[in-house]
């Protein structure tokens, strides 16, 4: 069966709207066969494992069916840890984010009873717990289930082989008759088979069959970025490895266009491929990319359907895919024709646990690796450009380039008054610099007069006091153009501002603080001479 594009179910605009914020396009295997299903009022059993996407499977047509205006729990979801229940919630909000009046409550142990107890009495509609903590409310007369329309089994399998089939019996006994159960687990055994002959009627049998991975040429490597860092560790790793034909990921369009634009201004051939170019714009983009004249193409999954090149050396996923299969298809876009390609995956905070679940289910290593530093670059770019000297001796044809470095030498000065003693090697290793400065020269000589680390964690930032605020009508936007006037410091590596009344905060790496203060000390801001020093963390 073909995957659904989300836009073509029968969603609600707001559904539709919150959907393409959270980077989905196209729907999953076991979304696109579950959710109309689900929508039409049928039970369903589905058969996936985890990372298929299947929270929005049953979550997405959940919040379509319940009505915000109804008090009293509708739908009621049983899963196996608090982990998953907590994920499982966060997902849903940002589900139902544009849905006005729902809300999503979930509920375990571990967390104080008397804090699920008056989260119940502001009425939510969606409930997510684990089976222990829903029968304790149950016993306490705490959680209502009169008006409940769905119920879900999620993992079911993973529930009963805990120890809760006693408790999801009785729990399933005591719900309303009438109402649609839905049920997912990894695996079929028996007793699975039982519980869907005793509580489901003529349910809709749903398997997504999981595609492991097949292209062991492949090298796979994670690095671990924060969100503000990732352009720059994608232009390091490029240059660090000297990658001249490159896949790059992101889950939405808008993310596509906007990181296109900024490997644009820093000089890399960068194109970008989504749906909502016309099929002629892809169409050239994609012969520009056969043909080379496209150093790194950035895509959308569903608009990297079709890319059959071989010489693809690299691919990155700069978004994590929403789905372990869309890894697997992204991935296997290098290491073709017998040759060894390389796949990065830029991933922060609680993004590991994704990534360890498609370990898990591609059954593959994915090794991490830190970001290189700007001495890596730089080293690449001299061993490069070494290897290319090596060849443009060996062609020969040198004579007039040799007369112009004899003829360079004989001169008697240099600019600024300077005698010229310079020997052939210098000249050399002046002609190297030159070789091997990135177009963005300054930046990097900013960054590594100060030894700064880009990707550091927040404990390497410094928080500063201004005595200036809203007083002065003092805006962001001068305060970054101050930062990098008088410490050369990228708009990128500002942290927070906080502008109050009479004075403001702003945070900046430990490494420039000192000059910072220095060089703003009696600096002019619409008027006004301000100070700068030292304030304590947040």
């Amino acid at each position: 069966m073909k995957n659904l594009v989300f836009s073509d179910l029968n969603l609600s605009k707001e559904v539709q709207k919150s959907i393409a914020e959270m980077g989905f396009e196209e729907a999953t295997p076991i979304q696109s066969q579950s959710i109309p299903h689900i929508l039409t009022g049928s039970d369903v059993i589905g058969q996936a494992q985890t990372g298929t996407g299947k929270t929005c499977a049953f979550g997405i047509p959940a919040i379509e069916m319940l009505s915000p205006e109804t008090q009293g729990i509708q739908v009621l979801i049983l899963c196996p840890t608090r982990e998953l229940a907590i994920q499982s919630s966060e997902e849903l909000k940002n589900v139902s984010k544009y849905k006005r009046g729902v809300k999503i409550l979930p509920i375990y142990g571990g967390q104080p009873i008397d804090r699920q107890i008056s989260a119940l009495k502001l009425h939510p509609q969606i409930i997510i717990g684990t089976p222990g903590r829903i029968m304790d409310h149950m016993r306490r007369n705490t959680l209502k289930l009169t008006n409940l329309r769905m119920l879900i089994l999620d993992e079911a399998d993973e529930m009963l082989n805990m120890g809760f089939r006693e408790d999801i019996d009785i729990i399933l006994q005591k719900v309303p008759e009438q109402k649609q159960t839905i049920l997912f687990s990894a695996t079929m055994p028996k007793e699975i088979l039982d519980l869907t002959a005793k509580y489901q009627k003529n349910p809709i049998i749903i398997k997504a069959v999981h595609q492991q991975l097949t292209v062991p040429e492949i090298e796979q490597f994670y690095v671990e970025v924060r969100e503000p860092a990732k352009l720059d560790v994608l232009a390091r790793i490029i240059d660090a490895n000297n990658i001249k034909l490159s896949l790059v990921f992101c889950n939405t369009k808008r993310r596509v266009d906007e990181l296109t634009s900024h490997l644009q201004s820093r000089g890399y051939m960068a194109e970008a491929l989504h749906g909502d170019m016309r099929q002629a714009q892809r169409d050239k983009v994609m012969a520009k990319f056969r043909k080379g004249l496209i150093d790194i193409l950035i895509a959308t999954d569903v608009a990297a359907r079709g890319i059959d090149v071989d010489d693809i050396e690299a691919v990155f996923n700069y978004d994590l895919p929403n789905d372990e299969e869309y890894y697997v298809h992204r991935i296997g876009r290098t290491g073709r024709a017998g040759k060894t390609g390389k796949a990065f995956t830029f991933i922060s905070g609680r993004e590991i646990y994704k990534l360890k679940d498609i370990q898990r289910y591609t059954k593959s290593v994915i090794l991490p690796q830190k970001p290189p530093s700007l001495v890596d670059v730089e080293d690449n770019k001299i061993n490069h450009t070494l290897e290319n000297l090596k060849t443009t001796m060996a062609d020969g044809h040198l004579a007039k380039y040799i007369a112009a470095v004899e003829n360079f030498l004989e001169d008697t000065s240099l600019p600024n008054g300077q005698e010229n003693d310079l020997t052939t090697l210098d000249i050399a290793a002046a002609f190297l610099k030159m070789a091997i400065q990135p177009n963005d020269s300054q930046a990097l000589a900013d960054l590594n007069h100060h030894e700064h680390d880009t990707f550091a964690e927040d404990k390497t930032m410094a928080r500063l006091f201004i005595n200036a605020g809203r007083d002065i009508k003092i805006q962001p936007k001068q305060l970054i153009q101050a930062l990098n006037s008088c410490a050369g410091l990228p708009e990128k590596l500002v942290g927070d501002i906080n502008i109050y009344d009479k004075f403001t905060f702003v945070e900046i790496p430990h490494n420039f603080a000192n000059e910072v203060i220095a060089n703003l000390k009696n600096q002019k801001i619409n008027g006004r001479k301000i100070n700068v020093e030292k304030a304590n963390a947040k």
